[in-house]
C-alpha cells in the first residue's frame, strides 16, 4: 500500500461512520457552515441503518418502561421527519390484536406497579391498559397529520380476514414507514451539496492527536491517506466502542450493548395495506408489515450479539421463532418454506444496565472528550430520532467550534423530497405520463426512491430502449448510472439491497449482470 504522508488541510470536523448518525450530523454540520469531512469504511448504511425494521415510530411498547421523554421526543419528530422526505416516508396504520392472554416482557415498570396494585391481573396487559398507551401515544406528540387511534371489529373490518378467528377486536394506530438505506444515502447527498467530503469504502486506520488538531489516517483505494480535523465525531454505530479504545487509544467513558435484530421477510401474507403489531405470550412484540408490494416483512428479534457485527445473521432459532409469533395470529401458519429473504442488524445500544436485550434504553448518549483535540462519541439512538440527536451533537459541537447558525434541519426537505406529504399520487401520475413507456411498478417504485428527482433519473429518455439495459424489474443502465454517480453506489449489492429492493426481484443472474456493468463503468 502506498502512503501519503503530507496531511490534507484541515477540517473543521471530522466524522467516522457512514450510518444515521454520522450521516445526520454531517448534514447538520455542513448547513451550519463547517467543513465537515466523513469516513465510512463500507458503503453507506452498511450496517445497522439499513437492517431497522424501517418504521419512523415513538415506541409504542417504550411507555412500558416509563421512557416517556423518548415517546414524545420521537412522536414529535415523525411528522418532522415526514415532512422533509415524502417520497421514501408514508403513513401506515397498524392493527393491534386484542386477547385476553397478553403478557407484559419480564420485569417491566408497569408490570411491577400493577402486581403491586392489581396482583390478580398476574401479569397480563388489560384492554384499559392498552387503550390508556394509545391515549398516550395519540396526544404526547402533538399529532397533526396522521389520524388517531380506533377500535375495530375484526369480524367486519378486512383487517380481520387473513387472522386466527379467536381475535374480534383491535385496535388502529399511526406510524409511519420509512426507506432506511435511502434516508442515510440522501442526508449523505445533502451533505454533500452543502459542502462536506464524502467518503465511502475509507476505512479510518488511526486518529491521533496532534497539538489542537486530529490526524486521521484512512485507507482509501489502496492508498494511506492522512486528513486533519479540529474535532473528530465517532459515529461508528456497532463499532463506537472499538474506535474509542483502538482508533483514538482512548478510554470509553460509556458503554454500548449489542443486540441483534433479525427480520424474515415472506411471501404477501394479507391483501390491505396496514400493518400488524403482534404482543407474544413471551410479552415481546414483532411487526407485520405490508413489503416492496408483493411481500411481508416480520420482525424484530432482541437478542445479545457476541463477535463481529458484520457476521450478523437471522439464524435458522430466530427464523422459526418470528415463523410461530406469527402462526399466533395468523389463520394459516407462517412457516420458512415461506420465507424468501432475511436480514439481520447489530444495535449499538447504550448500556444502561437492562435485565433483557428488548428492556435496553432506545435513547441516545453523546460523550465529549475535551482532554485535547476534541472527539465527540456517539453511543446508541434510534433511526426516528436521528435528526435530533445530530442536533443534541451540535449543540456540543458548536461552543469548540465557534458555530454562531441555530437549528436548521426541521422542515428542510432532502433531495426529491420537495412536495407535499399528499402529493405522491400526483407525482406517479405526472412521471408515468411524461415516460408512457413505464409500466405501473417501475413508475411508483421510481417515484418512491426518488421523489421529484425521478425525470432527473430518467433524463430524455423517450422510449424504454433509451435507458439502456434493463437488468430486470425494471432497473436499467440510466438508474445504474444515477446510483453511482449521485448515490455512492459501487456493487450491485448496493444497489439491490440498499438503494432499492429490487433483489427479491432479481435472479442471481441479473444481480450477477448488474455487477459486472458496474464493475465494468467503475474501472473506466
Amino acid at each position: 500500500m502506498v502512503s501519503e504522508p503530507i496531511p490534507e488541510h484541515a477540517y473543521d470536523l471530522f466524522v467516522i461512520g457512514g450510518g444515521i448518525n454520522g450521516t445526520g450530523i454531517a448534514r447538520d454540520a455542513a448547513g451550519r457552515g463547517l467543513s465537515v469531512a466523513l469516513a465510512e469504511m463500507g458503503d453507506l448504511a452498511q450496517a445497522t441503518s439499513s437492517a431497522s425494521t424501517k418504521l419512523f415510530h415513538g415506541g409504542l411498547r417504550y411507555l412500558e418502561y416509563f421512557e416517556i421523554g423518548l415517546v414524545r421526543k420521537a412522536l414529535i419528530e415523525r411528522e418532522v421527519l415526514l415532512g422533509a422526505m415524502p417520497h421514501i416516508s408514508w403513513p401506515m396504520r397498524f392493527v393491534l390484536p386484542y386477547h385476553e392472554d397478553m403478557r407484559f416482557e419480564g420485569e417491566t415498570p408497569t408490570s411491577r406497579l400493577l402486581s403491586v396494585f392489581m396482583p390478580w391481573m398476574q401479569g397480563r396487559r388489560p384492554a384499559w391498559l392498552i387503550r390508556l398507551g394509545l391515549f398516550l401515544y395519540d396526544h404526547l406528540g402533538g399529532r397533526k397529520i396522521l389520524p388517531g387511534t380506533a377500535t375495530l371489529d375484526l369480524a367486519s373490518d378486512p383487517a380481520g380476514t387473513p387472522l386466527n378467528p379467536k381475535f374480534r377486536t383491535a385496535y388502529e394506530y399511526s406510524d409511519c414507514w420509512v426507506q432506511d438505506a435511502r434516508l442515510v444515502v440522501l442526508n449523505a447527498r445533502d451533505a454533500e451539496a452543502r459542502g462536506a467530503k464524502i467518503m465511502t469504502r475509507a476505512k479510518v486506520v488511526e486518529a491521533r492527536r496532534a497539538g489542537d488538531v486530529w490526524e486521521v489516517k484512512i485507507a482509501l483505494n489502496g492508498r494511506t491517506k492522512t486528513m486533519r480535523a479540529r474535532m473528530l465525531v465517532n459515529a461508528g454505530g456497532p463499532w463506537v466502542e472499538r474506535i474509542v479504545r483502538d482508533t483514538t487509544h482512548l478510554e470509553p467513558r460509556a458503554h454500548i450493548r449489542l443486540v441483534r435484530g433479525s427480520h424474515i421477510v415472506t411471501r404477501r401474507l394479507f391483501d390491505h395495506d396496514r400493518a400488524y403489531f403482534f404482543q407474544g405470550t413471551d410479552g415481546r412484540i414483532i411487526f407485520a408489515i405490508p413489503y416492496e408490494e408483493d411481500f411481508t416483512l416480520i420482525g424484530t428479534t432482541d437478542v445479545d450479539h457476541d463477535g463481529d457485527p458484520r457476521d450478523a445473521s437471522c439464524t435458522e432459532a430466530e427464523q422459526d421463532y418470528l415463523c410461530a409469533f406469527a402462526s399466533e395470529y395468523f389463520a394459516k401458519p407462517v412457516t420458512r418454506d415461506d420465507i424468501v429473504w432475511t436480514y439481520s442488524g447489530v444495535r449499538p445500544l447504550y448500556d444502561d444496565g437492562a435485565n433483557s436485550a428488548s428492556a435496553a434504553t432506545r435513547d441516545y448518549v453523546l460523550t465529549l472528550n475535551t482532554d485535547g483535540a476534541p472527539v465527540l462519541n456517539v453511543f446508541g439512538g434510534k433511526i426516528t430520532t436521528y435528526r435530533k440527536l445530530a442536533e443534541a451533537a451540535m449543540a456540543k459541537i458548536a461552543p469548540i467550534l465557534n458555530v454562531s447558525k441555530p437549528d436548521w434541519t426541521a422542515g428542510v426537505s432532502l433531495p426529491g423530497g420537495d412536495f407535499p406529504v399528499d402529493g405522491v399520487a400526483k407525482l406517479i401520475a405526472d412521471l408515468a405520463g411524461r415516460y408512457p413507456f413505464l409500466d405501473a411498478f417501475t413508475a411508483r417504485r421510481l417515484i418512491r426512491s426518488y421523489g421529484t428527482e425521478a425525470p432527473d433519473v430518467l433524463g430524455m429518455a423517450t422510449t424504454a430502449a433509451d435507458l439502456g439495459r434493463d437488468f430486470g424489474a425494471g432497473l436499467t443502465e440510466a438508474e445504474l448510472r444515477w446510483l453511482m454517480e449521485k448515490e455512492y453506489a459501487r456493487t450491485a449489492e448496493d444497489v439491490v439491497w440498499r438503494r432499492t429492493k429490487l433483489g427479491l426481484r432479481l435472479s442471481a443472474e441479473q444481480i450477477a449482470a448488474v455487477d459486472a456493468w458496474m464493475a465494468d463503468r467503475g474501472a473506466r
